[in-house]
Order: C-alpha cells, then sequence, then structure tokens
C-alpha cells in the first residue's frame, strides 16, 4: 500500500511541481500479466487477457494512476505503451477501462524494419494493412515509422537501411544522385506518410527521422559481461555516436532539406484536414500485383504506389 501510495503521489507531483501535461508508461505489458509478457504470443482471445496470468494489482495501479490524472487535470494526456492488445486498455476508468487516452502503436515500426531486410518484390500490400490499422474499434494510437529500438546501435535507422554508405557521399545537392538515393529519399517519404496515414490518431518524430538522419545512436559504455559469462565488447566509452546532427535538415545544400520540409507539409495537410482524428477510415484496396494501397480517412483519399518500377499515373 505505501508503494502505491508513492507511485501515485509521484505522478500528482509531476503534474503539479513540473507542469506536465501528460504521461507515456513505458513497457505497460510487462506489468499487466504475471509472465510479462515474455514469450507470449497474443492471440485476441479474451482469456489470455483475463485469467490467472493477469496482475491484477499492476491493473488496478494503472486504472487509479489513470483515474488520479485525469481528476486533477481533464486535458491531461496519458500513453500507454502495451504490445498485448489489452481489451479496455484506452475505455475510461468510470466505464470499467485502465483509462489510457492513446495506446503506443510499436509493432508499426518493427514492421518496417522487417520489410526493409526484404526485397522490394516480396512487400505485401495486405500485411503493410493490416498492420497499420490492427487496433481495437475506437481505440486511439500513436503511430510512428522508428524509434529509439530501431535508431540505437545494434540496428539503423530507416533512412541507412535505404540509402547506406551512399548517404555520406551523394546527399548533396551539387552532386549527381544514385538510384538507391533516389529510391531511398521516396520510400523514407511514403513510409512516414502512410504510417501517419493510417496508423494511428498521433504521429511521433524520433530524434531526426523526420529528415532521415543518416546514423544510429551510441552512447558511451564499456564491455557489459552477461550473467551467461559472455562479454559484450563496448565502444571504448567514445561519444562519436551520441549526437543528432539536427544542421542537415536545415541545410538548404543537402537532400536532408526536402525530406524535412515533406515532414513539415505532413504536418500542415492533418492541421488543415484533420484527417487522423476522423472516425472514417475506409481501405479500397491493396493490390499485391501491383503494390498499390489505396485508402479514404476523413475528408481525403491517399494513394500510394509502392511497385520498385512501374508507374500508373
Amino acid at each position: 500500500m505505501q508503494v502505491l501510495r508513492f507511485l501515485l503521489s509521484n505522478a500528482r507531483w509531476w503534474l503539479e511541481e513540473y507542469k506536465f501535461d501528460g504521461f507515456r508508461f513505458d513497457g505497460v505489458t510487462s506489468m499487466m500479466y504475471t509472465h510479462h509478457g515474455l514469450q507470449m504470443t497474443f492471440t485476441g482471445n479474451y482469456g489470455e487477457y483475463f485469467g490467472f496470468a493477469t496482475d491484477v494489482d499492476a491493473v488496478v495501479y494503472l486504472m487509479l494512476v489513470n483515474d488520479l490524472i485525469h481528476g486533477l487535470y481533464p486535458d491531461a494526456v496519458s500513453i500507454g505503451e502495451d504490445v498485448s492488445g489489452m481489451p479496455t486498455f484506452c475505455i475510461p476508468v468510470p466505464d470499467g477501462g485502465v483509462g489510457f487516452d492513446y495506446r503506443l502503436h510499436m509493432a508499426v515500426a518493427d514492421k518496417w524494419i522487417e520489410l526493409l531486410k526484404q526485397s522490394d518484390e516480396s512487400w505485401k500490400m495486405g500485411d503493410i494493412v493490416h498492420t497499420l490499422t490492427n487496433r481495437r474499434w475506437l481505440e486511439k494510437c500513436v503511430t510512428y515509422a522508428e524509434s529509439h529500438d530501431q535508431a540505437l546501435v545494434g540496428d539503423k535507422t530507416i533512412a541507412f537501411w535505404l540509402m547506406d554508405k551512399d548517404m555520406y557521399d551523394f546527399m548533396a545537392l551539387d552532386r549527381p544522385s544514385t538510384p538507391r538515393i533516389d529510391r531511398g529519399i521516396a520510400l523514407h517519404k511514403m513510409i512516414r506518410l502512410v504510417t501517419m496515414g493510417l496508423g494511428g490518431e498521433g504521429y511521433l518524430n524520433f530524434m531526426g527521422n523526420e529528415f532521415g538522419h543518416p546514423e544510429w545512436i551510441d552512447f558511451p559504455r564499456g564491455p557489459q559481461t552477461l550473467p551467461t559469462g559472455k562479454v559484450l565488447p563496448g565502444n571504448n566509452n567514445s561519444y562519436d555516436k551520441c549526437r543528432r546532427r539536427f544542421d542537415l535538415g536545415d541545410a538548404d545544400f543537402l537532400r536532408y532539406r526536402g525530406m524535412q520540409e515533406f515532414d513539415q507539409a505532413m504536418q500542415h495537410l492533418e492541421e488543415k484536414y484533420g484527417f487522423m482524428t476522423s472516425e472514417h477510415q475506409y481501405v479500397s484496396r491493396k493490390h499485391e500485383e501491383d503494390k498499390v494501397i489505396i485508402f479514404e480517412r476523413g475528408d481525403l483519399v491517399f494513394v500510394f504506389n509502392f511497385h520498385w518500377s512501374n508507374s500508373f499515373f
């Protein structure tokens, strides 16, 4: 009980003392189940969510803290990072729900990295649409194309998956481009826009992906010994990759500038038409042979051609 009171008072303290207007709760799947979601594939069967594996104390805490947050500040926002698809996750506490305003739609970013490791011919339009729309009816989600899970050391940013080392030599406007750069910039724009258009009610950028930051993030670290005895090498406590080059997006002599302007245009489009908050969403075409996705969102119609060589316009 004392721990519960401490956690609840901590949330109130951040709201009142630091004027926070919302919280993101990290990894709540590991809280809500006694198996912590480890090596568990959720199929949607209600027995997976409401059974002996449910950690009732943890779920009650999440209900209490959301009730406290919205009780003190009705306009405050709470976002939960859940991969299980817990029913009632975004239903208000008075209606019997856990009380979050949004669920963080984590599967989308993982899907893009999975696809970028495949050939263009292997991309399945139905798979992309299913991943982007796989959420409960009227459950609001925050979606994103990539986050720290993809951009930290051990993986690569979407831009680097697409353009690789060409990014270091062919992003200047006074130099000829390459097919890899042209393809990479086009797909980077399409991935961001289709994610924003179909993936949820909120859109999240991550530390430079709005202009295609070329490098990963690697914090200074020494060697790490695992419980198994295996030693993971460090990076000599180097700060070389422990930064973001935000100046790249503002440089008018680099192609990064155009990628950033596209991101700004996406934001202005949503501001003008409010398509992300519209309940109207209808996918009219996901053609596997032509690699075309067409859908309506709000008052807009989105058309995406993912074919590697054919143009239909």
